[in-house]
């Protein structure tokens, strides 16, 4: 990351650096372009919601008033009752584990909303870095994240994995089709990211 900058930004930085964000989005996720009107809108609103944090991956400017081109970034909230995420996932666990079990979870939950980096800058630890700092110091007990379920060992489920975080919901389809998601969960603080060649 010697060319990079990992900064925290507060909500009216975030809404500015929005549009690349959404450029970030677009390239990690590969949506339809007439989504991402949508997401834009999602991504303001999540802004307002109480809890909120955001950090930023940017390359360093050659002036240093300005922000450079976003690399990466990921934001979050104090997930609770009446955001769609929270509810949907919520009634999801209950059908499946009971209220309990999803009460368990999300209760108390710091929801990782977005966290993606640009393809061309994946693979130097910049997704582990935004994850450790949006986390570090949360006051919530657990921490709630979806990610797409291509297969189970995508360079993002294997770093969820690597700091605890397992696997809730699998092959899950959110309202309004599109394609599967892996609802993953873990308790906070996170542990100390453990590398995989590490592990036994």
């Amino acid at each position: 990351m010697r060319d990079a900058k990992l900064r925290e930004i507060d909500e009216r930085a975030f809404l500015r650096r929005l549009d690349p964000m959404l450029d970030v989005y677009a390239a990690a996720m590969e949506p339809p372009n007439e989504q991402l009107p949508g997401r834009h809108t999602i991504m303001e609103r999540h802004a307002s919601y109480a809890g909120f944090r955001a950090f930023v991956v940017e390359r360093r400017s050659a002036l240093p008033v300005l922000p450079g081109p976003v690399q990466g970034f990921a934001y979050g909230f104090h997930g609770t009752r009446g955001q769609w995420w929270h509810d949907v996932v919520f009634q999801a666990l209950s059908d499946r584990e009971g209220p309990e079990h999803a009460e368990a979870w999300l209760d108390d939950t710091f929801e990782v909303a977005e966290l993606h980096v640009r393809p061309e800058f994946q693979g130097r630890g910049l997704g582990r870095s935004l994850l450790s700092a949006l986390c570090e110091g949360r006051p919530e007990r657990t921490v709630v994240l979806s990610t797409l379920d291509r297969r189970p060992d995508t360079p993002a489920r294997s770093l969820y994995r690597s700091v605890g975080m397992t696997d809730l919901l699998t092959d899950f389809e959110f309202p309004g089709g599109g394609p599967r998601y892996a609802v993953m969960g873990g308790a906070l603080p996170l542990p100390p990211y453990e590398a995989a060649s590490s592990r036994p």
